[in-house]
């Protein structure tokens, strides 16, 4: 069965893996999940992906989308394929 990764925005920042977790399970088998913290402080930024199946992920964008979840609206939409900044090739990324 094919899966699908969902961008999960405006988690509220004390939000668990577990607590995530327990919400797409739900839906299905939650097959990830990466809550992102900040690079410098390892503070959590708000925001995460999760894995499911992809039958389970286009009920969670249509179910969960615009939700509330511990006092903050969830933006949940398919998670776009990363761009490296460094290959863009504009003048931000080139060294002078």
């Amino acid at each position: 069965m094919s899966t699908t990764k969902l961008f999960i925005g405006n988690l509220p920042f004390s939000a668990t893996e577990d607590e995530v977790r327990a919400l797409f399970q739900e839906l299905g088998e939650v097959r990830s999940i990466h809550l992102v913290n900040d690079r410098e402080t390892g503070r959590p930024r708000g925001f995460g992906f999760v894995e499911l199946d992809t039958e389970a992920a286009e009920k969670a964008v249509r179910d969960f989308d615009g939700m509330e979840f511990n006092g903050r609206t969830l933006v949940i939409n398919v998670a776009r394929e990363r761009n490296d900044h460094r290959d863009r090739g504009d003048s931000h990324s080139q060294r002078r």
